[in-house]
């Protein structure tokens, strides 16, 4: 088995959410990834499914979370498309390597309406790149969906890696 499929710290710890009762995994994923990235934390970003080349976020319309319109905020929407691209990334990428954010691309369509959720995903050919190279990056394909079913923004965020220093 080559080193690079071996699950990172983060994936075992998503491992063990898992193995919980179906009621309680998503709430586990969200205080652990809330306790990690306390922004995400404090904002209320929840951790819906962390499975594979998937993950599903969500930020409810919250006033913690609100613009002066009554909608999520932008940067809170934004910081929902990092979320979401950022831990699917994360758990992909060994522990020698760190991950980065390199470019947010979020084009805001229309207002939003009620909660938001986003779905991310990676091909095949970008988890191998990220166990294979030990630096460069991927653009992640993020959609989000209001509470109407509606895509109220376009998003893509580019992650790079490059070698932890040791």
């Amino acid at each position: 088995m080559p080193l690079a499929t071996k699950p990172n710290r983060l994936q075992r710890i998503v491992n063990k959410c898992y193995q919980l009762p179906t009621a309680l995994q998503a709430f586990a994923l969200s205080t652990v990834f809330g306790r990690v990235i306390k922004f995400a934390g404090t904002a209320g970003v929840e951790v819906l499914e962390l499975k594979g080349a998937r993950s599903v976020l969500r930020l409810k319309n919250r006033k913690k979370a609100q613009n002066h319109i009554g909608s999520v905020h932008a940067a809170a929407t934004g910081l929902l498309a990092e979320s979401a691209t950022g831990f699917l990334v994360g758990i992909h990428l060994p522990d020698s390597k760190l991950p980065l954010l390199k470019q947010m691309q979020i084009d805001y369509i229309k207002r939003s309406t009620g909660d938001l959720t986003a779905i991310a995903t990676l091909t095949d050919k970008q988890i191998a790149a990220m166990h294979n190279e030990d630096k460069g990056e991927v653009t992640v394909a993020v959609t989000i969906t209001d509470s109407a079913g509606v895509e109220p923004v376009n998003a893509n965020m580019t992650w790079a890696w490059i070698p932890k220093k040791r």
